[in-house]
């Protein structure tokens, strides 16, 4: 809408300059609808608003009436943004009916809010267009691992085939870590899906951290050698169980996967409040130009080593869980070489 402070034309009816007065507008308009109602003449000034459009542009009939409207009328429904005073932004469909009023062209502009509508169909698309990625990532990350074990199986199944007990051994391992393979990527992905669906708040309670972490040692099988913890038997943290789970485990795999042994993880408090988990291994670091893009989904450095999951998951799995329980994550360099992740989060109160 233009910033015109011509006065209004309310008295231009009486010198014979426009046929309709206001009087007759307000009796074309009904003022008591939900829609904002303005009457526009033919020049493009506001003649008249109902309350329903005093709300929707912020603006009082005062600051309205007069002014130019500044958007064209054309019969028909467009849509149309909206600046406030404060510089918000709405998004407003907008009807528009024209008619001749004692000879004078008069422009009837329904206008209805949708920003929130708009808002939510926004983010419908984009919730679909990530799910559309999760499949396509699902599809290409589970047919390979699922190919090898079908070909493993069908080797062992082939009665012709002589094969050693030694070799039938080590198909067996193979299965066994395609399988491990797959049940970790599936995880992440049911984890990333629930987040993206809003998944319930977490629910936090009081976890000693020393135990859970030599269970999350047990997820990751025979690679557990590789880690040296170091923690407080009597550190308490307060965090939902499930995500305090995830977490860990998934900095666990990152550091066994893609780094080199040992994975030292320490647990530690840094005041009464917070306690910190660093998980930090010796291998190369992650390199300078792909630190901006560790956090973010689907993200994969160059070079990776492909053990893993290969879908990028992880990392943005851990900082969403962390935020979500009022902690958060970060990385830097190990003094020694390779990377260092610092998992901080809520501590319980002492006792």
């Amino acid at each position: 809408m233009a910033d015109d402070t011509s006065p209004r034309p309310g008295g231009a009816a009486a010198d014979g300059n426009h046929g309709a007065g206001p009087d007759d507008i307000r009796e074309v308009i009904v003022s008591a609808t939900a829609d904002g109602i303005l009457a526009v003449d033919a020049n493009g000034r506001i003649l008249f608003c109902n309350p329903a459009a005093e709300e929707l542009f912020d603006r009082s009939a005062d600051e309205l009436v007069g002014r130019e409207f500044g958007f064209p009328l054309v019969v028909g429904e467009t849509t149309i943004d909206l600046m406030l005073p404060d510089r918000r932004v709405r998004v407003v469909e907008m009807r528009v009916t024209t008619a001749l009023l004692e000879s004078e062209t008069l422009h009837v502009a329904a206008l209805r809010d949708i920003t929130r509508r708009r808002q939510a169909q926004r983010a419908l698309e984009a919730a679909l267009e990530r799910q559309n990625v999760i499949v396509a990532v699902a599809a290409h990350q589970l047919h390979n691992p699922l190919t090898a074990v079908a070909v493993l199986v069908d080797t062992l199944r082939d009665r012709r085939a002589e094969l050693s007990e030694q070799t039938r051994t080590e198909a067996m391992n193979r299965i066994a870590e395609r399988i491990a393979h797959l049940q970790a990527l599936v995880r992440k992905l049911l984890t990333a899906a629930r987040i993206d669906a809003g998944a319930p708040h977490a629910v936090p309670e009081d976890i000693h951290v020393l135990p859970f972490l030599i269970e999350r040692l047990g997820d990751v099988t025979e690679e557990a050698e590789a880690v040296r913890l170091s923690c407080s038997p009597r550190l308490v943290a307060r965090v939902d169980r499930l995500a305090f789970s995830e977490m860990l485990t998934n900095c666990l795999e990152n550091a066994i996967t893609h780094g080199r042994p040992p994975v030292v993880t320490r647990a530690v408090a840094r005041s009464h409040r917070w306690l910190e988990i660093s998980v930090c291994d010796h291998g190369d670091g992650v390199p300078a130009d792909f630190v901006p893009r560790l956090f973010e989904r689907f993200s994969q450095g160059p070079g990776r080593d492909r053990r893993g999951d290969g879908a990028g998951l992880g990392l943005w799995v851990v900082r969403n869980l962390a935020r979500a329980n009022g902690g958060d994550v970060s990385y830097e360099p190990a003094p020694h070489g390779g990377a260092c992740f610092r998992l901080r989060l809520p501590r319980a109160p002492d006792r």
